[in-house]
């Protein structure tokens, strides 16, 4: 499979693709004026605890006040639960056991400000390295889920163990300490706790080893900086985009990165011959005078990606519908007529929308719930087959995801990790016109509206004539084909009506003067 990355910098955006064979799969932006939070660290302040929801308010210096539950705090004894998904976390304790109003507290952002809701909160401290996550409060020494071969993963858990016997953490406060009563608090673990990473598969000893003792240093400075820090500074800031994007979607299979800024190929340069020096000659500049994303088509396929509606090869298509409570894509035949008969039409149908409703998850980056509504099909081994393509398409999504069974509809539940914004709710707001329903209401909708606001507007105050002020469209149809109706409204309250088209008006806004 051949995999590129692209990277488009300019001043205020930078933005990263990752293409495989291709086609477009990931797109991330961040912009200047509105970098992602996930991952920094903050010193804050409780500043409002909440009993019923198990959880509490914290203020960190964002504009909105961050949401830690209590499930998110690190208590004494506790064991926590790794990248790997091994150990089970001790039920949580009632939050007012834990944090108290007004309490200083150290915590890390594990998910962006989506929509109106605050930043979700955790006092599990995690640092990412190219091999490696440090879990500085935690025992835990584990290896990724995705790292499927036993050999393998032994192999890698060995080693990180005899890597870290004899490591000490540096002498400092747990988050617990600080977010728990004095008698409660509890002794820092004797060595740091790690997670072998997916990009680890196949590494040495040496590359393992170079990581740790980044991260040792990197968190002996993050402890310097928790006692320096005022309340609501930030103590630790994640990479930037270019540099989490190598960090994080680097690996062998990478062929090419390309980056057409001369000042970012430096900083990558620099961070791939420290950390993936085996890859560094991957990493080159575009000079071209065409834009990068136009060469590869990526700029289409960013716009189409906005759109809800999906077209396949095939003929068939798929819609697909954000909404605040969950996603759901709807697959249709469309034009696909199939060769034998309906049910190998419809399998054939579902089979290549489970490819494309994968593929639309991560390139449009959507989370939470999610609903697809497959064709109905009555072979119980169909279903079985389209519900397998859709696992093994998600299997190469970094995000985590699971997959139920099929419904007796024919639907599929299923969710995936949200940590932040869609790419839709990064680069689109709500429609003014339609205040983001997706719809107007029709003219002949608000005409009437107009007419009943007029005879409301008389009954309470007294005018000797009306003056209308309303879209174009709607002062038309209402002069054209509403001019019986306006005569027979004038003379049933006794006054004259003035129409006057305004150019600035939505479809749906009107005033109604009393002159």
């Amino acid at each position: 499979m051949s995999e590129e990355i692209l990277i488009n910098v300019t001043p205020r955006e930078t933005r990263v693709a990752l293409v495989e064979n291709g086609m477009l799969q990931e797109v991330h932006v961040e912009r200047a004026s509105r970098r992602g939070y996930v991952g920094n660290i903050y010193k804050g302040k409780v500043s409002r605890v909440m009993p019923g929801m198990q959880a509490a308010f914290v203020e960190i210096g964002l504009d909105r006040a961050a949401f830690l539950h209590a499930s998110d705090i690190v208590r004494p004894h506790a064991t926590l639960t790794g990248e790997n998904g091994e150990g089970a976390a001790a039920p949580s304790p009632p939050i007012t056991e834990l944090v108290r109003d007004g309490q200083d507290i150290v915590v890390q952002v594990v998910k962006d400000p989506i929509g109106t809701k605050g930043a979700r909160l955790t006092t599990h401290l995690s640092i990412p390295s190219r091999y490696l996550v440090l879990l500085p409060y935690s025992k835990v020494l584990g290896v990724s889920v995705r790292i499927e071969d036993e050999v393998e993963r032994q192999r890698l858990k060995d080693m990180l163990a005899a890597l870290t016997i004899g490591i000490e953490p540096a002498a400092a406060a747990s988050p617990a300490a600080a977010a728990a009563p004095a008698a409660a608090a509890a002794p820092v673990a004797s060595r740091l706790g790690y997670i072998v990473r997916t990009n680890a598969e196949g590494q040495s000893r040496e590359a393992l080893a170079e990581d740790i003792d980044y991260l040792g240093k990197l968190w002996t400075n993050i402890q310097e900086q928790m006692a320096r820090v005022r309340v609501g500074e930030r103590i630790y800031e994640d990479l930037s985009l270019p540099l989490r994007a190598l960090r994080d979607l680097m690996r062998p299979s990478i062929e090419k990165v390309r980056i057409d800024s001369r000042e970012t190929l430096e900083r990558a340069q620099r961070f791939v011959s420290q950390f993936m020096p085996e890859l560094a000659e991957r990493v080159e500049h575009y000079p071209g005078e065409r834009p990068i994303f136009d060469l590869y088509g990526v700029e289409d396929e960013i716009q189409n990606a906005l759109k809800k509606d999906v077209p396949l090869k095939s003929g068939g298509y798929l819609i697909v519908d954000q909404t605040e409570a969950m996603t759901t894509i709807d697959v249709n035949t469309g034009g696909f007529l199939g060769t034998r008969n309906l049910e190998e039409t419809v399998f054939r149908n579902n089979l290549e929308a489970a490819q494309a409703a994968a593929r639309q998850l991560r390139l449009r980056n959507l989370g939470g719930i999610i609903i697809i509504d497959f064709i109905d099909m009555t072979d119980e081994e169909h279903q079985r087959q389209v519900l397998r393509q859709l696992q093994k398409s998600m299997a190469r999504d970094h995000a985590k995801a699971t997959v139920y069974d099929m419904s007796p509809l024919g639907l599929v539940e299923m969710t995936r990790k949200r940590t932040t914004e869609s790419l839709e709710r990064q680069l689109c707001e709500p429609c003014p016109a339609c205040s983001g329903r997706g719809s107007v209401k029709t003219t002949e909708t608000i005409t009437y509206e107009i007419f009943r606001e007029i005879t409301r507007a008389v009954r309470q105050f007294d005018a000797q004539q009306l003056l209308v002020l309303a879209a174009p469209k709607v002062v038309n149809r209402i002069l054209e084909e509403e001019s019986v109706a306006v005569a027979e409204l004038e003379e049933f309250i006794g006054k004259t009506i003035r129409f006057q088209p305004e150019e600035h008006y939505s479809q749906e806004q009107y005033d109604v003067v009393l002159l």
